[in-house]
């Protein structure tokens, strides 16, 4: 390929349809038009459908792409240089892909210049000086059409996961509004009282820590603290079951029932552990509630503070917050219902890992060989 650059002096009057590199090897997005009033520029550059383009600032992390052609004709900066494919030896489609792919980007980064991460550039001349093994055009239209089956059944699949989801969250919203539409409410010091079981520390040991990420995306697992570094941080230990709660960001949904893996882990004084009573509700029935625009707001209100993420959830505040409370054979169906819609998530989540690596695989058994 060759590199093309097509200048238009800036006129004054005008708009220009600009557009964006996304790193990874993902492509371009279209971008606000660039008005001759408010650039800078003097001078802007127009691209063509087929044309490989890259972004010259990240570069280092594969911000290169094939043009669409939607993006026809759209304009760009000097920091973005597009080069045009000999199509009587190369197919642009196959030099697209092999753009996408992350050994092409990361074999060019090594020639980048400039110091740090985000300075560093790839010069025209070394995109050009890249070598590859070639195939005839009639196997670079083949390996074309395989990573464009793969790539679409990809796209088909997260579309289908999008559908599926919405489905799902519609049918344990109304399900969840049916058995709570009539239900007493409680407050949570009554229903799910606050236990705490604080653990003796020992200099000479260490202690396994748990944590609960926002948006309700459950508990993970912290690295061994040793005893000797707790200092004056008190420990307490959780059981599978425990309704926990991170006080500094319960507001945004940090809020998850502790898992069997979770048996034998600590948390320190930032974590609450409500244990509901056997006989009035679950853990996984007030968990849906709390992660709830109803229970956000709850939390919300219950967690003062300053602008941003400084906020803290009151222990009596939380005390305070009254909770729908259905019958517990209501609540004990619904737990039913999140674990089958559980596992129909699960398994949308493993067949989109299968095929989001089955991509980057085939791109590896076709473009092997760049240097």
């Amino acid at each position: 390929m060759t590199l093309d650059l097509d200048p238009h002096r800036i006129e004054a009057g005008r708009t220009y349809p600009n557009i964006g590199i996304y790193s990874f090897g993902r492509g371009t997005f279209g971008k606000e038009a660039i008005d001759a009033a408010e650039t800078s520029a003097s001078t802007l550059y127009r691209i063509r459908a087929g044309q490989i383009i890259y972004s010259r600032l990240f570069a280092f992390e594969g911000a290169y792409a094939s043009v669409p052609t939607e993006h026809d004709g759209a304009f760009v900066s000097n920091e973005f240089p597009t080069f045009t494919v000999d199509t009587a030896r190369a197919d642009p489609a196959f030099i697209g892909w092999l753009f996408r792919w992350s050994e092409t980007w990361r074999s060019l980064r090594a020639g980048a210049v400039g110091m740090g991460d985000r300075r560093q550039r790839v010069h025209p001349d070394r995109v050009l000086r890249y070598r590859f093994d070639l195939p005839q055009l009639a196997e670079q239209r083949q390996i074309v059409a395989r990573l464009n089956a793969a790539a679409a059944a990809i796209t088909a699949r997260a579309e289908h996961a999008i559908k599926v989801e919405a489905e799902i969250a519609a049918t344990l919203a109304a399900a969840f509004g049916r058995i709570t539409t009539d239900a007493p409410l409680r407050p949570m010091g009554d229903v799910a009282p606050l236990v705490r079981r604080p653990v003796k520390i020992d200099p000479d040991a260490s202690y396994l820590e748990v944590g609960v990420r926002s948006f309700g995306r459950g508990t993970f697992h912290k690295p061994p603290l040793p005893g000797i570094e707790v200092g004056s941080k008190k420990l307490f230990s959780v059981e599978p079951d425990d309704l926990l709660f991170n006080i500094v960001f319960a507001w945004e949904g940090a809020v998850a029932v502790a898992q069997c893996e979770d048996m034998g882990r600590v948390g320190s004084h930032r974590f609450l552990t409500c244990v509901p009573e056997p006989s009035t509700a679950t853990a996984t029935f007030l968990r849906f509630w709390f992660l709830s625009a109803d229970g956000l707001l709850a939390l919300g209100r219950a967690s003062p503070g300053g602008a941003g993420r400084n906020r803290t959830l009151g222990v009596k505040a939380l005390e305070a917050i009254e909770v729908p409370v259905p019958s517990l054979d209501a609540q004990q169906w619904f737990d039913n219902l999140q674990a089958k819609a559980s596992a129909a998530r699960n398994a949308q989540g493993g067949t989109a890992t299968e095929l989001a690596a089955l991509l980057p695989a085939m791109m590896n058994e076709a473009f092997g060989g760049g240097e």
